[in-house]
């Protein structure tokens, strides 16, 4: 790896840098956030470590921040922009330009990879610290950056024929996405390396979606794909040969019925919240997004046949509606009226059941007993 080597002082800890590239984030002043990481440098610290120690760091309280209520959208998206200067700024720094390595027995980079959000993922920053790791590292890589239709993702990989791609995705709803994106890039010849959030802590998504391999973390990914890259993709075969259930096609009906769906849980949602005869169209509208995101990631459940990811993500968002000071509870309405509208769907309506218990459980209730398809308990 190229780039400034460790220290031992007390520059080196990249602990010490997380508050002022934090405060210069959330500041919008990308110049003093440059000056703070490029301090680090000539202080000790290794480019890797700046990268994968304070920025990802920095970026991930972005997150918890804006989860809480401290800081809008606005400053979120303000500090997430400074944190990707800040990552230009290193790797366009000539003393911690990556060069090519070149491995025991032959001359050229470690390795050509391809790394890229899958479509419809917008956020790119994890991906982006795997390109530069990688780099770092002695990689080529053909960073895409977010969102990549499939499509042209499979057409850049015939031009480049690389010997792996990297997918991220970060939100959960993304993933039968990224099933398509591995299947097609497995159809090359290509093998597919995944990572980010959406992908379960374990990585249990990835394996049930076909995927050739899974890291954590960018650290992680670089590891493996030095000491255990993954094998030639298995032959092609339909997506669905992965994931039987879908046969059923509820996963079909509940996201090409979606807009329906929303519309009548809107329309339902004052008799039995009467609260929202107050609402203002904006918090009308705002009611209508969460309701959206709700059918969205039952959709995506219904697709993995995974209850779990259905029930984190209420519980998930009962958090960000409390620190908002929405009560978590005006979530169970909305979902019994799911739960009418899907009373012909096994697998949705026992994942809405399941929600509900759940939820009630996270908000210090008694679970509740009664079937959703009986309306308000």
């Amino acid at each position: 790896m190229t780039g400034a080597t460790s220290g031992t002082g007390a520059g080196a800890d990249p602990t010490s840098w997380t508050g002022p590239l934090w405060h210069a984030a959330v500041a919008g002043d990308e110049y003093a956030a440059a000056d703070v990481a490029l301090d680090a440098v000539r202080a000790g610290l290794d480019a890797e470590t700046l990268l994968l120690e304070v920025v990802a760091p920095v970026q991930e309280r972005v997150g918890r921040e804006w989860a809480a209520n401290r800081i809008g959208v606005a400053q979120e998206h303000t500090a997430t922009a400074v944190n990707e200067r800040v990552i230009g700024a290193l790797a366009h720094h000539p003393d911690l330009r990556a060069r090519p390595a070149e491995p025991a027995g032959h001359a050229g980079p470690a390795g050509h990879a391809v790394v890229a959000c899958v479509d419809g993922e917008w956020h790119g920053m994890p991906a982006r610290l795997l390109a530069e790791v990688l780099r770092l590292r002695g990689w080529k890589v053909d960073y895409l950056g977010a969102h990549v239709p499939t499509p042209h993702l499979v057409a850049h990989l015939h031009r480049g024929g690389p010997d792996v791609v990297a997918l991220s995705s970060s939100i959960a709803t993304r993933l039968p996405a990224a099933h398509a994106a591995v299947t097609a890039c497995q159809a090359t010849g290509t093998p597919v390396l995944v990572g980010g959030a959406a992908f379960g802590p374990d990585g249990r998504y990835a394996r049930r979606l076909g995927a050739d391999a899974w890291a954590p973390d960018a650290r992680a990914a670089a590891a493996l794909l030095a000491t255990n890259p993954p094998p030639a993709p298995r032959p092609a075969h339909q997506a669905i040969d992965d994931l039987p259930h879908l046969a059923d096609q509820e996963y079909t009906h509940v996201t090409r019925s979606a807009a329906l769906l929303v519309r009548a849980v809107m329309t339902g949602l004052p008799a039995r919240f009467p609260a929202m005869a107050g609402y203002t169209d904006q918090q009308l509208r705002h009611t209508a997004e969460d309701v959206a995101h709700i059918v969205e990631f039952l959709g995506t459940a219904l697709y993995l046949d995974e209850p779990g990811l259905f029930d984190t993500f209420l519980t998930w968002t009962a958090g960000i509606l409390a620190a908002r000071g929405v009560p978590a509870r005006s979530l169970l309405p909305g979902l019994e009226l799911l739960a009418d509208q899907l009373g012909d769907f096994p697998r949705a309506h026992t994942l809405l059941t399941g929600a509900r218990h759940t939820l009630d459980r996270a908000l210090g209730q008694s679970p509740v007993t009664a079937d959703l398809r009986g309306g308000r308990a």
